[in-house]
């Protein structure tokens, strides 16, 4: 991989000033005359987007049209993309199940965009239906609707657009690997997608193209292995990452802006009359001196609105209350966290939850009787999502030993659990205070490797689980769902809770 995140030399090297887009886009290379600047075609690229308005201050759909609109006032000719992996999860598609996505990005001018993994959260009618809401271009080759031997929700596998001397051919590409709910699928087929390419690609270049652009939802190795294979792509569009990228791949730009609009990357692209293809590219982050564009703000916050009474709907009851005290929850087993680890593990599959206590919020017992959505939200109010990792039995109880090192004084590291028991002696050394772990039953056995649910906080070793960073991702941020969707799912099938505690974690 080359020049991997050389987007932040981009960025810091362009100069401040104003443009044709204001003080929040950098103007090096706006001066008249220079070689972005001739450039016909503006891309301004988004990838997984899960939330309409700003988080923390940066991002918001309103702002991204702001950009779009401005471009297009000055002259230029901006095309928005959107490389996959929108329509799900948040608290919002919980509800909406992300129609609020398309009715946003319509307003907002997107042009095309491609699926994600997430796109198929909700199964293939619900996508279906969504994709026929849009008012873009969805591009998708290598996903096809077993009713129809056509991609699904009448996509494109490629189109061609001619911008001034450009004539662009774009074929859209999404993963085929476990990340996809698989098991909501009734009528979808998933087609390699580098053998898909190598179909596709000189079809688009018979059609007479002279640029060629994949939109893609893949992973980064398989990015570059798609430019590697295909040396005639000029631009590759994608997503999956969390994370901005951006990688010169032999002659291929790969790019990736990152997650939830908080930046934007613009590529700017032109032809030479010997027949090279110059891309300019630009990361832009998405602040509050960017303004909204009133219609697409009028629709998110619609929706906001709308979401605001459907968090008060019921969904289920607890016959019990749940301890939530932060003082018990980071020192002990609650029936509180009890109820989150069994959600985790029942989400995910996997053989046992490690979550940290810290998650779990509220501080204060939530009396028995009717859950709405709020109550669960606030529960969980951060938004994290449900990773599976694969740990051997070694790692397993370090990591337990590490929990629980700072008893008998509460810290938010401290284990919730599921899928298994332990046993913790103060009194021992930090490193050696878990004793008798069974999982499932049975003794843990050091060199057996199980499946571990944690969250994608943890993942990254955060309170202090330092081992997490190390083990084998199954099912990474990327791929996973929403605490907060998990809880709800797992009270809807129920109906009523009333979880105890049960003797998961005994301190001596």
């Amino acid at each position: 991989m080359r020049r991997v995140l050389a987007v932040v030399a981009l960025w810091l090297a362009a100069a401040t000033g104003p443009s044709e887009l204001g003080p929040y886009v950098h103007a090096q290379q706006e001066e008249t005359g220079a070689p972005r600047a001739r450039a016909p075609l503006t891309f301004l690229q988004i990838n997984d987007v899960y939330q309409m308005l700003p988080v923390n201050g940066l991002g918001g759909l309103a702002r991204v049209a702001t950009m779009k609109r401005t471009l297009a006032a000055a002259g230029r000719t901006p095309v928005l993309v959107l490389a996959g992996d929108f329509l799900s999860p948040s608290v919002a598609s919980g509800v909406f199940k992300g129609e609020q996505m398309i009715a946003t990005l319509n307003a907002a001018g997107l042009d095309f965009a491609t699926l994600g993994n997430h796109e198929f959260d909700f199964g293939d009618d619900t996508l279906i239906q969504r994709m026929h809401e849009a008012k873009f271009q969805w591009l998708v080759a290598n996903v096809i609707d077993t009713k129809t031997s056509k991609p699904i929700g009448d996509a494109e596998p490629y189109v061609i657009k001619t911008y001034g001397a450009l004539k662009v051919g774009y074929i859209g590409l999404c993963l085929d690997t476990r990340e996809i709910s698989f098991e909501k699928l009734t009528h979808t087929r998933f087609l390699d997608p580098l053998a898909t390419a190598d179909a596709y690609i000189p079809q688009v270049k018979r059609a007479g193209a002279n640029v060629i652009v994949m939109v893609t939802h893949l992973a980064i190795a398989d990015d570059q292995r798609l430019a590697d294979r295909f040396p005639e792509i000029d631009l590759i569009i994608g997503g999956h990452e969390h994370f901005p990228i951006t990688v010169t791949q032999n002659r291929t730009l790969i790019s990736k802006a990152g997650s939830d609009a908080r930046f934007v990357a613009r590529i700017d692209v032109s032809r030479q009359p010997n027949g090279r293809v110059d891309r300019f590219f630009e990361l832009i982050p998405v602040t509050g001196a960017i303004p909204d564009e009133p219609a697409t703000a009028a629709v998110a916050a619609s929706y906001e609105a709308r979401l605001g009474k459907e968090l008060e709907v019921v969904i289920g009851t607890t016959r019990v209350p749940l301890d939530g005290e932060s003082i018990h929850l980071r020192a002990e087993e609650t029936n509180l966290g009890d109820f989150v680890a069994d959600a985790m593990r029942e989400d995910s599959g996997a053989d046992i939850t490690i979550v940290n206590g810290g998650s779990v919020r509220g501080d204060k017992v939530y009396p028995a009787g009717p859950l709405t959505r709020r109550t669960l939200i606030e529960i969980h109010p951060f938004g994290n999502v449900i990773c599976k990792l694969a740990m051997d039995g070694r790692a397993i109880l370090e990591t337990l030993n590490i929990a629980v090192s700072k008893i008998p004084a509460a810290a938010g590291q401290f284990p919730q659990i599921s899928g298994m028991t332990m046993t913790v002696d103060p009194r021992g050394p930090p490193e050696d205070r878990v004793h008798d772990v069974r999982i499932n039953g049975r003794p843990l056995d050091l060199n057996k490797t199980y499946t571990v649910a944690t969250l994608d906080f943890q993942l990254t070793g955060g309170d202090n689980y330092s081992l997490f960073p190390k083990q084998r991702v199954l099912v990474g941020p990327e791929a996973g769902g929403l605490l907060a969707a998990a809880l709800e799912k797992y009270v809807v099938a129920r109906r009523e809770i009333a979880p105890q505690v049960d003797g998961r974690i005994t301190i001596q």
